[in-house]
């Protein structure tokens, strides 16, 4: 779905008569939705448990193998390539951006920390702020752990901010603004204090009943590399948001 920033947006889940398949929508294999396509780049919503490219150790079906293969429309000696502007972590839902070129790429890079990107949390307890800016140093050890120090010279500066939008009795359903974008920052952050995201195996609790990962990337807004207009793409809501906290129709709106 694609939004003019001056106009609010509203998830699917939110709005019952809206059917997920509208034209703006495709769905492609490994349950990839492509949310808009133009000459210059294409944004998807990525589903939980889909890596956005592979790693050494990994190199199952990934997004970016599906767009490169519906780029090129099953040719597979076709030249067409697309670029990862931004990654989200295999168990992270939500939206992810692709350039169709180079320049596209490099375009989107330039600007992204202008870029505004907006996560939904599920984490686990009762949040005592309502709000609050996480602030530390990050840095990754050897086995690839994300912590926090205090040591400026090993840690890149990170920055979350948090909004709680409802509160139940074992968790709460958090508005998150990633202000930099460091590797599993939300997640390191959140953990660090005390209310890590349901179905975090790594950070946070290994709880056998929640093993899906409650982060997803529900919006994000930026400028065509191009045309230079501010655009905004905006998500639904998981289903498995609804069943941790219950309805959140009226607090996304």
């Amino acid at each position: 779905m694609l939004i003019d920033s001056s106009v609010d947006a509203m998830s699917d889940e939110m709005l019952p008569m809206q059917k997920r398949s509208t034209p703006s929508t495709k769905l492609l294999p490994r349950g990839l939705v492509l949310l808009h396509e133009d000459r210059d780049i294409l944004v998807v919503d990525k589903p939980a448990g889909l890596l956005t490219m592979g790693t050494e150790s990994d190199k199952t079906r990934t997004a970016y193998f599906i767009l490169t293969d519906y780029i090129r429309k099953g040719y597979s000696k076709s030249r067409k390539r697309i670029f990862i502007v931004h990654r989200l972590d295999r168990e992270t839902s939500g939206i992810l951006i692709f350039a169709k070129s180079i320049e596209a790429k490099l375009r989107l890079q330039a600007q992204w920390k202008e870029t505004k990107k907006k996560y939904l949390a599920v984490v686990h307890g009762q949040c005592d702020k309502k709000s609050e800016t996480i602030t530390t140093y990050l840095a990754e050890n050897k086995a690839r752990f994300v912590y926090s120090t205090s040591d400026t010279t090993k840690g890149k500066l990170s920055r979350t901010a948090y909004e709680v939008l409802k509160q139940t009795k074992d968790f709460a359903l958090l508005e998150v603004d990633l202000l930099t974008g460091r590797k599993h920052q939300i997640r390191v952050h959140l953990a660090g204090i005390g209310h890590a995201v349901v179905g975090d195996q790594k950070y946070g609790k290994r709880d056998g009943a929640h093993t899906r990962l409650a982060l997803h990337a529900r919006s994000i807004s930026f400028k065509h590399p191009f045309s230079g207009k501010q655009i905004t793409f905006e998500t639904k809501v998981p289903v498995y948001f609804n069943q941790l906290v219950g309805s959140v129709r009226a607090v996304v709106l």
